[in-house]
This record gives C-alpha cells, sequence and structure tokens, in this order.
C-alpha cells in the first residue's frame, strides 16, 4: 500500500469517528440545556406576581409599603402585603374616658 493511500483512509476514519460523536453529543448537549432552563422556567414562575395582589397592594398600601416600593422595589412591598394579610389582627387600644 503506497503511503498516500493509508494517510487518506486514516483522515477518512477520522472525519466518520468525529461524526459519530458529534451525532451523539449534540441531541445530548440540548436536552440538558432543555433540562435546565425547565428548572429555571419553573422558579421564575413561582416568583411571578399574581395581577390581582399587585392591584391590590397598590389600592391600598401601608405607608412601610410604599416606602418598600420606593426604596427596594416591587418584591420587598409584596413581601410585606403578604405579611400583612398573614398577621393576626391586632385591635386597637381603647382609651379610658375621664369623667369631668
Amino acid at each position: 500500500m503506497a503511503p498516500e493511500s493509508a494517510v487518506g483512509l486514516r483522515v477518512r476514519d477520522d472525519a466518520l469517528d468525529m461524526t459519530a460523536w458529534l451525532s451523539v453529543l449534540v441531541p445530548l448537549l440540548v436536552m440538558f440545556f432543555a433540562l435546565g432552563m425547565e428548572r429555571v422556567e419553573s422558579r421564575l414562575r413561582e416568583s411571578t406576581v399574581r395581577p390581582e395582589e399587585l392591584e391590590e397592594l397598590l389600592e391600598r398600601p401601608r405607608p412601610d409599603e410604599v416606602r418598600a416600593l420606593f426604596r427596594q422595589g416591587t418584591g420587598r412591598a409584596l413581601e410585606l402585603f403578604r405579611l400583612r394579610g398573614k398577621a393576626p389582627r391586632r385591635s386597637r387600644p381603647t382609651r379610658n374616658k375621664r369623667a369631668a
């Protein structure tokens, strides 16, 4: 066999090997990328703000919520708003009226 034909066969074998590796690796990389993006998407879906909740916050804000909205953004203001809904209602202390 001539040395030139042996080199040609080796190059052809290398090309077939690369094609085989690429045909296996590319789908695997795409699959792992898709799985990773789904995890990111599910976290984003959980942290989204419901429009009704934001509307209620903007309709009846408390001073601390407005301050948080101005200084720290929507996330912190909604956190305070949600805490307001979970906190037990405190009754206002009654003032003793003295008879004159």
